[in-house]
């Protein structure tokens, strides 16, 4: 019997072994955080550009501009057509003035559309039904890139009768899916170009360290370097040159640990709190609860009396306690946060006690 006990007891034994073994495991993969670089980067150079054009939205039902730039842009419009008119020859309601803005996608080839965001700019009420005139998009170069042109979707409706009227959405502004061709490319020659550089997301000298390890280890050689926390410069193999796409395309591909600095966000306006997983807190008691002074003045005595009676100092306490709270990871913070039982708005002003005391080792940011 003594035996089949000890028996018994080694496998307790060896049983709370493995499942601290486990615990230690999962906190240990938790802390550590692997991700694809392409997730965390952008390659230098490669990234959308903007684009503006001024047009004009035409086949409306009495609900373009009454007034503005519209009648003089008509005007315009239709003496390039070869229609020579006045101003005061055009009382237009079925026109708007509106403003074109779209995406140009990196490395832009011609004929290729991209979508055309469609905004009145005037008093017009409703863009439904209208379709936009060519219109050519410019970019900071004041160079054209695209021109626009197609029947402007809003994605809604407005009704009215008998003085009461219903709006969904924003008839004022639409959208013209592939309304935009792109008419001139460009870009640089980045199958022999010599270096490239990820631009991290989040600047941290952690991960881009770790990135740059990443990388060299894939490579063989030491071929990534950080000029600064902010982008890992990688020079091209000689294996990958002229290649280039190709290497990004594998070095995207790679996974690599990550650290984000330990931050908790805080929304006054709505009472929202983040905190994030790195974030600590080292012992500290807080009392909580709502705490009321109340002075009483003496009752007057009869005049000639020896002695007054002083007055008196009563203290209320509703809920008052003294709580110890510490954590070294995030549940045991929301854990000991929550035995305060405080609100979420009451949680703010807690929280910016603690950082204000060095209790809590993160950056408070309020938003």
């Amino acid at each position: 019997m003594t035996g089949l006990n000890t028996l018994a007891q080694r496998c307790g034994i060896m049983a709370m072994a493995a499942l601290l073994i486990a615990a230690v495991s999962l906190l240990t993969a938790s802390t550590v955080c692997a991700e694809r670089i392409k997730d965390i980067t952008t390659v230098k150079g490669i990234r959308d550009n903007q684009l503006v054009g001024y047009g004009l939205v035409v086949g409306l039902n009495g609900t373009g501009d009454k007034k503005g730039p519209m009648l003089q842009s008509m005007v315009n419009m239709l003496y390039r057509l070869g229609i020579t008119i006045s101003t005061k020859d055009i009382t237009a309601k079925n026109v708007a003035a509106v403003m074109v803005t779209a995406s140009l996608p990196a490395f832009p080839k011609v004929g290729t559309k991209v979508d055309a965001n469609v905004s009145t700019i005037g008093d017009a009420k409703n863009l439904q039904g209208g379709t936009l005139v060519m219109t050519p998009l410019q970019g900071p170069d004041n160079k054209v890139y695209a021109l626009a042109q197609g029947s402007v979707s809003i994605g809604g409706f407005t009704a009215a009768q008998g003085g009461a009227s219903v709006t969904k959405n924003f008839p004022t502004v639409g959208l013209i899916t592939g309304g935009a061709t792109i008419e001139k490319e460009f870009g640089f020659d980045l199958a022999h170009a010599e270096d490239i550089t990820f631009n991290l997301k989040y600047s941290d000298f952690t991960t881009a360290s770790n990135i740059r390890n990443t990388i060299n280890g894939f490579l063989g050689g030491n071929y990534a370097a950080t000029p600064d926390p902010s982008s890992v410069q990688v020079k091209i193999p000689p294996s990958y040159k002229g290649r280039v796409v190709e290497l990004v395309n594998k070095l995207e591909s790679l996974d690599t640990n990550t650290d984000k600095r330990a931050k908790v966000i805080v929304n006054e306006r709505t009472g929202t709190i983040i905190i994030g997983e790195n974030v600590k807190l080292h012992p500290v008691a807080i009392a909580h609860g709502d705490l009321t002074i109340e002075v009483k003045m003496p009752t007057p005595q009869e005049p000639g009396a020896a002695v007054q009676p002083a007055a008196a100092v009563e203290i209320k306490d509703k809920n008052v306690a003294l709580t110890k709270i510490t954590g070294s990871t995030l549940s045991e913070i929301v854990a000991a946060l929550n035995k305060l039982g405080a609100t979420p708005r009451d949680l703010i002003a807690i929280l910016q006690s603690l950082k204000a005391s060095g209790s809590l080792t993160a950056d408070l940011e309020i938003i």
